[in-house]
């Protein structure tokens, strides 16, 4: 599993409708993605479940590295680019995946968190943990699936969930979920990745 975002943070006055539309207009095409496990459509809107920004911010959970690159170089990038402008592409390894206890339901909201992983800790307990924490946040009531990711270039762990009704009270950021893409979501390795 590997995991990806990236985030146009828009002007405070911009109308959130547009966002709402363009995933209306659009959000289908990686229903059947070769290789995605899922895609999140997701936004926050400044003022809204403490956002203090604008922001859309898909975020994907590939199957393989081939679905991926296939979607950023084989075209369907360049919508969102020509669009908004060329963002970083954040990209982190999977680590663990849960389906949650309201799996068959859709997603409300999504709850991202980041952390950097401390200097001196152990590696193996770190991570195991990480991954234990993605066992829990899916077994909490109305969650629909939990994963935990890192890049260890900037050594930053992130904890991606979603919820059926709300997120729960975490730290991280809420954001709203507009659409869900998840042609592999089946096929996406539970549990720990290693």
């Amino acid at each position: 599993m590997h995991a990806m975002q990236y985030e146009f943070t828009l002007p405070a006055d911009y109308d959130m409708g547009a966002i709402r539309s363009r995933v209306a207009r659009v959000g289908h095409l990686l229903d059947d993605w070769d290789g995605l496990g899922v895609k999140t459509y997701v936004m926050r809107e400044r003022g809204v479940n403490g956002s203090p920004v604008n922001q859309y911010g898909p975020f994907y959970l590939w199957n393989t590295l081939e679905g991926m690159n296939s979607f950023l170089w084989g075209g369907a990038f360049q919508g969102p680019v020509d669009d908004f402008g060329r963002p970083a592409v954040r990209q982190w390894t999977g680590l663990a995946f849960e389906e949650g206890t309201a799996a068959a339901s859709a997603p409300a909201f999504a709850l991202r968190r980041r952390q950097r992983v401390p200097d001196g800790v152990r590696l193996a307990s770190f991570m195991a943990d990480a991954a234990a924490e993605t066992e829990r946040l899916a077994a909490r009531d109305g969650a629909v699936l939990a994963a935990a990711a890192v890049d260890t270039h900037a050594w930053e762990l992130v904890h991606f969930s979603l919820w059926e009704h709300e997120a729960p009270e975490a730290d991280g950021d809420v954001f709203e979920v507009l659409h869900l893409s998840a042609p592999g979501r089946g096929r996406l390795p539970r549990g720990r990745q290693w």
